[in-house]
């Protein structure tokens, strides 16, 4: 048995920065993930950062900011760059128009590395990359031990810590711990929210997406081979979708209109190729010999045929088969039919042989049952009024913004893209119900079906993780437990006061902010935050 002050079981953004916050505050770590890099959406899923216009500023987590930063730093060190480019406080690697900073998914599990080093040179983190949990034991109302297993080797170790941390992306330390969750869509009766469904369906999850990176050389032929399932792909029409998905027609999600988006425009920013480029010729000097990169992670591999959660193990092999199938095919449809075959996988920038991303691309987990549960209410734009801003919370720890995004489901359901405010992260969304010693870091917090569109993202997802990782170093200072500290005004306020004053965190946003007016098509190009 292995004793520490906080066992992180999955080591996406969530877990990586409870790692950070907690290890920087003195805590002895041990985070486990199953992939050989950290970071998860942001590296592993290779999905650049879908963020808020507020990024750069102050009002964004400090050590947020720091990953950014060192991101561009490491461009700027070890890159060809120009000189113009060198010299860009805002660097943008890719000038993609999904954010400010679109990267290499490889650059950033590098500075993520970079960032933990000292902690695990201190002996403070222990980082179990290629291992799993297989179990998790409770007494009563507490987990005592998990016990993990290395992919490699099959070797197994007990872990036991007065908090543990579930950050993995499905939630899946919440099934092995018995800890009370929701899955899929809640119904408009159980949540009175204004989007949800009639019915409750277990079943109705997002779309997963498996992401690959491309890179063009004109000139050149990389066709692959034709992928199994390509007819498949190429020739179905889904009712939801304008055709197939092998196509530049896709569907605006706030609007449910059609709208075609080739791969190459002239004259204009606004097409495929530069949705989510991560490395730009602009940026580079005159003879690079590489080409452009882009990520794919577009409607068109939106794998939405059967759901990853509440089915057999068989069933949930099968669609993630089915959604690397549909990515390929994808790239095969563009190599041949649509005339591009210098386009050419570059799985080196994703850490893999096939050029696709080491991990599918996770919208929705299970969700724990909370102490408290974020609703449309708190958040919504069209449920609270134009003016009035995002419900405020008492037990704020972090804030965070990002449009009601909702990708269509495998239960049929097209999207749902709404407004909503800039909002605060409650503790009592990170606290379940019945376990007292389990904290939620990733997108199994106590949010709705709906809410989660909006709390899912790389930042939110980072704030949470922090606040989670501050909780832990709290409670062992204060020799306490998360739930008193929710139900406790002096030791809310107490923790509270230690993310502002000691780790520059905002628990809320400034009033002249709080009820934007801006909808995504309003939103300047180069800070436009679209569907992720």
């Amino acid at each position: 048995m292995r004793e520490v002050d906080l066992v992180i079981v999955g080591g996406g953004l969530g877990g990586v920065a409870a790692a950070l916050t907690a290890t920087r505050l003195g805590q002895r770590v041990v985070l486990v993930e199953r992939s050989d890099w950290l970071g998860g959406q942001l590296t592993s899923q290779a999905v650049p950062p879908d963020e808020h216009q507020w990024i750069e500023s102050s009002l964004s987590s400090p050590s947020y900011r720091e990953l950014r930063g060192r991101i561009r730093d490491h461009y700027r060190r070890n890159y060809p760059l120009t000189a113009q480019a060198r010299a860009w406080e805002a660097l943008n690697p890719g000038f993609g128009n999904v954010s400010r900073l679109c990267h290499e998914p490889r650059v950033a599990s590098l500075v993520i590395q970079e960032m933990l080093s000292p902690l695990i040179a201190s002996g403070l983190l222990s980082v179990m990359a290629e291992h799993e949990a297989v179990e998790a034991r409770r007494e009563g109302e507490r987990i005592s031990s998990i016990r993990v297993r290395s992919l490699r080797t099959g070797r197994e170790v007990t872990l036991s810590a007065p908090l543990v941390v579930d950050a993995t992306e499905l939630g899946e330390l919440l099934e092995l711990a018995a800890v009370p969750y929701v899955i899929g869509a809640e119904s408009a009766a159980q949540t009175g929210e204004l989007h949800a469904p009639e019915q409750a369906d277990p079943l109705d999850q997002q779309a997963v997406s498996w992401c690959c990176a491309l890179e063009y050389r004109p000139g050149e032929d990389h066709t692959i081979d034709e992928p199994e399932g390509y007819a498949y792909w190429r020739d179905t029409v889904d009712p939801r979708w304008p055709g197939p998905q092998l196509s530049w027609d896709d569907v605006v999600p706030d609007l449910l209109t059609t709208r075609t988006r080739p791969l190459f425009l002239e004259n204009t920013d606004d097409d495929l190729w530069r949705y989510r480029r991560i490395l730009a010729k602009r940026n580079l000097e005159p003879g690079f010999p590489g080409g452009e990169i882009t990520l794919v992670n577009w409607p068109q591999i939106d794998y939405w045929e059967l759901p990853l959660l509440g089915v057999d193990d068989a069933t949930r092999e099968r669609a993630l088969q089915q959604a690397r199938e549909l990515t390929l095919s994808l790239v095969f449809w563009m190599q041949t039919e649509a005339g591009h075959p210098g386009l050419r996988l570059r799985g080196d920038v994703t850490g893999t042989e096939d050029g696709l991303a080491k991990e599918v691309y996770v919208r929705e987990s299970r969700r724990i049952k909370a102490l408290f549960t974020v609703t449309e209410q708190h958040i919504g734009r069209e449920m609270r009024g134009a003016d009035a801003g995002a419900a405020s919370f008492d037990d704020s720890v972090g804030i965070g913004y990002y449009r009601i995004d909702l990708h269509p489901s495998t239960s049929g359901r097209t999207y749902v893209d709404i407004d909503c405010f800039p909002f605060q992260i409650p503790l009592g969304a990170l606290l379940p119900q019945g376990t007292r010693n389990l904290l939620a870091a990733n997108k199994n917090i106590g949010t709705t079906h709906i809410t989660n569109g909006a709390y899912r993202l790389h930042p939110v997802e980072w704030s949470i993780g922090e606040a989670v990782g501050a909780l832990s170093a709290y409670c062992s200072t204060e020799r306490t437990e998360p739930e008193a500290v929710y139900g406790t005004p002096s030791l809310l306020t107490g923790f509270q006061r230690m993310l502002t004053d000691r780790l520059g965190i905002s628990l809320s946003w400034p009033e002249d902010i709080r009820a934007p007016q801006a909808r995504h098509d309003s939103i300047p190009k180069e800070v436009s935050v679209r569907v992720g």
